[in-house]
C-alpha cells in the first residue's frame, strides 16, 4: 500500500516507530572519512507512517546532523517489497523535495546495496527526471557486501543477518543477480557492481 499524506497514527507515534525500527541511523564513516546515514529499507513501515510523519522525523532527528558536515548514504535495498515496505513513487519524490539544500550540498555519495533489476531499469529511465542531479549523480550501485567494503569502513557499520544471507544466495544462485531467478516474490537483480559514472542511478523500487 503506497504511503499517503494522511495517517491515523499521531506524529509522535510515527516518530517513535521509526526510532524503534532504526530505519534511519547515522553510523560509521566511509573510506574518505565522511559520516554515513544508513537506511534499512526492509524495516520501513510504509503502511504505518505518512509522508508528513517521515519528513518531520527526518527534519527533527536526522537533517540537523547532516547539515553540519559532509556525509554519505548507505541505502540497503535487501528484501524490499512493494506491498510491505516500499513507500511509492510519489512519496519518494516528496521525501526528496523536503531535503534542505544544505543537506543535499553536503552529500558525497549514495551506496545502493543489493539493487533490483526492475528498480535499476526504472530509475535509469526516469530517475534523472524525478531527482536532482545532487542526488541522482552521486549514486553507486553495489551488488555485493564485499564490494561495499571498498568504500565503507567495515568495522564501523552494522549490517543485519538477512543482508549477509541474501549475499550468500547471490553467490550460490547467480541467476538471481540478473533477475532470472528468485526465492522471494520480488525480483532480485543487477549484474556485477559497476562504478562507471554513466550507470549511476537510484533504486528505491522493488
Amino acid at each position: 500500500m503506497p504511503l499517503s499524506t494522511d495517517s491515523s497514527s499521531s506524529m509522535n507515534q510515527q516518530q517513535q516507530l521509526l526510532d524503534k525500527l532504526k530505519v534511519f541511523k547515522i553510523q560509521g564513516r566511509d573510506k574518505r572519512g565522511h559520516i554515513i546515514l544508513r537506511i534499512l529499507a526492509k524495516f520501513f513501515p510504509a503502511r504505518d507512517v505518512s509522508v508528513d510523519g517521515v519528513n518531520k522525523y527526518l527534519e527533527d532527528k536526522i537533517f540537523p546532523e547532516l547539515e553540519k558536515r559532509s556525509f554519505s548514504v548507505l541505502y540497503v535495498h535487501t528484501d524490499v517489497e512493494k506491498s510491505q515496505n516500499f513507500p511509492g513513487i510519489s512519496a519518494l519524490r516528496s521525501f526528496h523535495d523536503a531535503i534542505p539544500a544544505t543537506v543535499i550540498n553536503n552529500l558525497q555519495a549514495v551506496y545502493f546495496l543489493h539493487p533490483g533489476l526492475q528498480s535499476r531499469l526504472f530509475l535509469a529511465t526516469f530517475g534523472r527526471f524525478m531527482f536532482s542531479s545532487g542526488l541522482y549523480g552521486k549514486l553507486r550501485y553495489v551488488s555485493r557486501v564485499d564490494y561495499l567494503w571498498d568504500h565503507v569502513r567495515r568495522n564501523e557499520i552494522d549490517l543485519p543477518e538477512f543482508v549477509h544471507d541474501h549475499d550468500e544466495d547471490l553467490e550460490y544462485r547467480p541467476m538471481m543477480d540478473y533477475g532470472l531467478e528468485s526465492d522471494h516474490p520480488r525480483v532480485y537483480g543487477a549484474p556485477s557492481v559497476d562504478y562507471s559514472p554513466s550507470t549511476y542511478s537510484t533504486r528505491c523500487i522493488s
